[in-house]
């Protein structure tokens, strides 16, 4: 495993971290025993760095009964989030905290991060309610070691951001789909300056850098290297990056983990060579002219109080345009149980209420994308062969 240095502390971090937002699930829960092998196997490894989050629904439990179940609980460094957004009095931090350490089956928290702060507007309220006088007692208790934040914002707010607190690290999304998106490029190389450790978050973009590839640009990495995957592609160009001190990856079968730890052996900075790069700049072309719409299917929009299926909506009609209009309406019928009498999660459900655009990390206008996604992928002949089919499957169930 190859490590990189935290400036800040000295700590040595596995280029590798683990994401535990997409824990293995069975049914509506995290299946704790798959959940566990790939943990257990990662520290194997020496992935020493895990992230967590208050609002990822289970993971937080579910890492910390792995974690006390194997007693490697001081093998790694922890990280997990504030969710600033319920948080509007002092006393709400302590109420979070000490839930998370509960969950979690720990009394200190290594890397502790408020949650998607994403500029000046959300940071300040906080100060507000004195969260800079609860974080200096936590840390003079040693119940958080480094204290850092998460981001998704525009560039501008960033570097404000970066200014704005004596922070210990950042954690950024960045991948060479967003190299000039979010805090960017730039972002990273600021918060490097400063001599803070990055970590970055979605470098597959929610897997669509991996497997949800248009067939033009998977076609352009086979001709350059057939023996290196897209996903390898992905986190090569991160690796060759000095600034870049811990990738997070959302893995959740043996195989990704398996691929990612040797790809982090293996790529270090300045192993891209110039031809790979100029791949690499041929593939974000055909990418920006499939994928319409930036989803990383956080799923942070949901539950829809309409039900729709936001994520699932968006992916399949990226995929109508990166695979075919067949491939992806055949998407969106099984992610939207468009063929239930009984209620279906479609597109056309929305009313426009607001709610998810409130949540959504990426700032995506979802009304207005998935009145898109209507045109496309619910076209009047396409709701009627709809109709009838889910007509036809109800009388059958009553039959």
């Amino acid at each position: 495993m190859q490590y990189r240095i935290d400036a800040k502390s000295g700590n040595k971090l596995s280029a590798l971290g683990f994401g535990c937002m997409r824990f293995p699930r069975r049914g509506i829960g995290i299946d704790l025993d798959k959940s566990e092998k790939l943990v257990m196997e990662a520290i194997e490894k020496g992935v020493n760095y895990f992230d967590t989050a208050y609002v990822y629904g289970g993971s937080e439990a579910a890492l910390g009964e792995i974690l006390h179940r194997n007693n490697a609980r001081e093998k790694i460094r922890l990280a997990t989030k504030l969710p600033h957004r319920q948080c509007t009095q002092y006393e709400d931090f302590d109420r979070v905290f000490n839930e998370q350490l509960k969950r979690l089956k720990t009394d200190y928290i290594d890397y502790y991060l408020i949650h998607n702060i994403s500029d000046m507007d959300a940071w300040r309220p906080l100060l507000d309610i004195g969260i800079d006088k609860w974080i200096e007692q936590k840390k003079a208790s040693a119940q958080i070691r480094y204290i850092g934040f998460s981001f998704h914002g525009i560039q501008s707010g960033f570097m404000e951001l970066l200014e704005a607190y004596p922070w210990e690290f950042c954690q950024i999304q960045y991948n060479y789909m967003d190299e000039t998106n979010q805090a960017g490029r730039a972002g990273l190389r600021k918060a490097h300056e400063k001599g803070l450790p990055v970590i970055i978050m979605e470098p597959l973009l929610g897997g669509k850098l991996a497997a949800g590839l248009p067939k033009k640009a998977e076609a352009l990495f086979s001709g350059a290297n057939a023996a290196m995957s897209p996903a390898a592609w992905a986190l090569k160009w991160l690796w060759d990056q000095a600034e870049v001190t811990v990738v997070l990856s959302g893995m959740n079968a043996p195989g990704q983990l398996a691929d990612n730890i040797k790809a982090a052996d293996a790529f270090t900075v300045g192993s891209m060579s110039d031809n790979e790069k100029e791949t690499l700049e041929k593939v974000k072309a055909v990418f920006r002219e499939s994928y319409k719409v930036p989803c990383t299917g956080c799923n942070y929009c949901m539950p829809c109080p309409n039900r729709v299926s936001i994520p699932g909506c968006f992916n399949a009609y990226n995929m109508s345009y990166a695979s075919g209009f067949v491939t992806g309406l055949t998407q969106y019928i099984s992610a939207t149980n468009a063929l239930n009498p009984k209620g279906t999660m479609c597109v056309s459900n929305c009313v426009k209420c607001g709610l998810c655009e409130e949540k959504c990390p990426q700032h995506i206008k979802i009304a207005s994308e998935l009145a898109m996604v209507k045109k496309r992928l619910e076209p009047f002949w396409v709701k009627a062969i709809l109709k009838i089919v889910s007509r036809v499957m109800g009388q059958g169930r009553k039959t």
